[in-house]
């Protein structure tokens, strides 16, 4: 079921009021409601994909009370052994088990040696599967490290691995920030469910106003790079930067919003990143959820910062090329990781990696508002510059479309672009309004409904991009 869909607007009230008027009484009740609409939700998709989760909520719901129940080190460590390879071997064959069959058939063809390619698999990639898998092998990981407490309620364990607005495309939800809130009384709080609101219709005007908007002209871009100019290319690079973070951030927005009326709260997954100063501060800003959780059960395990430069080098590499991988079975994104890697190493290395902790306008002069906009500007010429591979649908054809930007020479399919310009700087002014937590008035929130309304009869993009990973 998607978030911009008719069965949506009828779904989401009739659990709501389910929620808070009929079962509001007992929390069993408004926990196994949960789990119910949650399948439900997810089994609009292919009700077949079902069964994965919930053989992956049976086994690490058993797997977390074994590990908590056992004394002995190896013990412990081998049943979190089984929750790592269970959780990775759905992904694995779900994800990357034709990627690797075909990497291995081309590897040996460029040695010489050609074989017919007849191991492949007509496998469908269950949607949400990268994140549910990540959210409850985390689960095992932190009660191995004793960091958290099992659940022996298995319905609040279920609704906390299926829960439906973060099921699909994050956030990546820790067990120690959802399932407390799983396991305690909710009571309905007005201004949470109005701010929650609010997120759901800032989440829509990103994804439904901006991001399809550009979907279209970025779609058209990339299949015939080869035809157009490279001022069209390089504007063509700028809308995807933007029709991404509009159809991702969108996604978390209204997940987070319809996760309040229900009185949860989520982590923030994004942060303003495209308001960054540098990579560093672009990656504790862009899709959090992610990158935090391969900072605490990846990077830090691996050693950090902690083990010298050369392994701390080793340990960044690691961090950006698995996330480049998680994010599809193509090397166009092994590509893109690596080039953030890059990015962030000289940083790294002369230790400034940390710097821009701070508001960049808490204290704005002249000098330093021309500073925070020049480095601004830079981080994300570079970003943009790295979603050209993300985008690409091989690496030769990334390459091929940054070698075209040889000129900034102006065509027709340009000039006509120049209109939906005025949507990126409605994003900005309106994201800087929010950055700054300054009001906005009612009148634009009217406005803002009114342009999701008028958007949603368009029959293009209608997933979210974050539905393939």
């Amino acid at each position: 079921m998607l978030f911009n869909s008719l069965e949506f607007f009828l779904f989401l009230p009739l659990v709501f009021v389910l929620y808070w008027f009929v079962v509001h009484k007992k929390l069993k009740l408004q926990n196994f409601l949960i789990l119910v609409a949650s399948y439900v939700f997810y089994g609009w998709w292919d009700y077949r994909f079902l069964s994965l989760i919930a053989l992956s909520t049976v086994v690490d719901y058993f797997i977390g009370l074994t590990i908590d129940n056992s004394t002995i080190k190896s013990t412990r460590k081998r049943w979190l052994l089984v929750s790592m390879l269970f959780n990775l071997g759905l992904l694995g064959f779900f994800k990357y088990y034709n990627f690797f069959i075909e990497s291995w058939v081309d590897l040996l063809a460029s040695v010489g040696y050609q074989i017919e390619n007849t191991w492949t698999l007509k496998v469908i990639l269950p949607v949400g599967i990268s994140f549910y898998t990540f959210q409850t092998m985390s689960y095992s990981i932190d009660i191995y490290r004793q960091k958290l407490k099992p659940t022996k309620d298995f319905v609040a364990f279920a609704a906390f691995v299926s829960f439906f607005p973060q099921l699909v495309a994050g956030p990546i939800e820790r067990a120690s920030n959802l399932l407390p809130q799983m396991l305690k009384k909710r009571k309905f709080d007005k201004l949470q469910s109005i701010k929650g609101i609010e997120l759901i219709v800032w989440g829509m005007f990103k994804k439904v106003v901006i991001a399809d908007s550009f979907a279209p002209i970025v779609n058209d871009i990339f299949s015939n790079y080869t035809d157009f100019s490279g001022g069209t290319l390089i504007m063509g690079a700028i809308f995807f930067a933007f029709q991404i973070y509009c159809d991702f951030s969108g996604y978390s927005d209204i997940a987070i919003g319809t996760a309040r009326l229900f009185g949860f709260d989520l982590m923030t997954n994004f942060n303003f990143p495209y308001f960054s100063r540098s990579i560093g501060e672009f990656w504790r800003k862009w899709h959090i959820s992610l990158s935090t959780w391969f900072r605490d059960y990846l990077y830090i395990p691996l050693g950090g910062s902690k083990v010298g430069k050369l392994k701390g080098i080793r340990n960044v590499f690691a961090i950006f090329l698995v996330s480049g991988f998680w994010h599809g079975a193509n090397w166009t994104f092994i590509a893109w990781g690596g080039i953030h890697a890059l990015l962030f190493i000289p940083s790294f290395v002369m230790g400034t990696n940390r710097r821009h902790l701070e508001d960049g306008t808490a204290q704005i002069t002249m000098l330093s508002f021309a500073k925070n906009f020049g480095q601004v500007l830079f981080t994300f010429a570079v970003v943009t510059l790295a979603w050209i591979f993300f985008r690409a649908d091989s690496i030769q054809d990334a390459v091929n479309y940054i070698m075209r930007i040889d000129s900034f020479k102006i065509d027709a399919l340009s000039f006509i672009m120049f209109s939906d310009i005025i949507l990126i700087i409605i994003l900005l002014v309106l994201d800087f309004m929010r950055y700054k937590q300054m009001k906005i008035h009612f009148i634009m929130w009217i406005l803002m409904v009114l342009a999701i309304i008028g958007s949603l009869n368009r029959e293009i993009q209608a997933e979210f991009i974050y539905f393939q990973f």
